[in-house]
């Protein structure tokens, strides 16, 4: 996969670029077959809390699974491969670190809108923007809840805004204008890249089947809590010098 100067001056303008059939077929069936496993570990958490809500997971709805790739011998293929180094490259430069990687699912006919935010947002104090690689598991419309982009020129924001908390869902927000954004409709295996201070969002899943992304994320530095007394997220070496470490 090649991302060519045209999608490197889109990132850099606007705020992200589409890789469509992007993932290899294997690595595709992989992190769905992950995917499966991951909600069923999911649902016996909230079974042992007894609830239905844990965070942004809401059963048999929305799952938000992050930071579990140290308990799967088959995701660090995918997410230190050849392809999210070149992405890497493009949009972060000579050096990344695996910030964050998480699925997200919208199950069949109830799964929950996903409100405009920045990524970054959720960090919540000033740090270098990272780049968010949303890698659609499989076809993606409109009606299935698909990803909405808001680029730089449209949202008249390219940096960190503050957002609200909305009471229900937890969901962060931080546009409130009227531009419905641009959907990304792409086959399985494609990938949305785009910064961490675009502005997104996602609608219900309308359909009769499932909607799973997986989401990596990376960042050219190490991201620190606001008092720098720890790493905020993950802080693993990926590239130095433009070379995987």
């Amino acid at each position: 996969m090649t991302i060519t100067d045209a999608q490197k001056q889109q990132y850099r303008e606007e705020g992200y670029f589409i890789l469509e059939r992007a993932i290899p077929a294997e690595h595709l069936e992989m992190l769905r077959a992950e995917c499966g496993r991951f909600i069923e570990m999911m649902d016996a958490e909230m079974d042992r809390a007894g609830t239905d809500v844990l965070g942004l997971n809401h059963r048999n709805s929305r799952y938000f699974i992050a930071k579990r790739y140290r308990e799967s011998e088959l995701l660090p293929q995918f997410l230190f491969s050849d392809l999210m180094a070149e992405i890497c490259r493009a949009t972060l430069g000579e050096a990344a670190f695996l910030f964050w990687e998480q699925y997200v699912v919208k199950c069949a006919e109830v799964g929950m809108r996903f409100s405009w935010h920045q990524d970054s947002a959720y960090v919540g104090h000033d740090h270098r923007p990272y780049v968010s690689c949303w890698c659609a598991l499989d076809d993606m419309t409109e009606d299935n809840g698909t990803v909405y982009l808001l680029p730089y020129s449209r949202a008249g924001i390219r940096e960190r805004t503050e957002h609200v908390r909305q009471e229900g869902s937890n969901d962060l927000v931080g546009y409130h204008g009227d531009d419905p954004g641009i959907p990304v409709v792409v086959p399985a295996g494609s990938i949305a890249v785009f910064s961490s201070t675009t502005f997104h969002r996602s609608g219900a899943n309308t359909t009769g089947g499932v909607r799973r992304v997986y989401l990596p994320q990376y960042s050219a530095e190490p991201i620190l809590k606001p008092d720098g007394s720890g790493l905020w997220g993950l802080a693993e070496p990926f590239l130095r010098g433009g070379k995987r470490v």
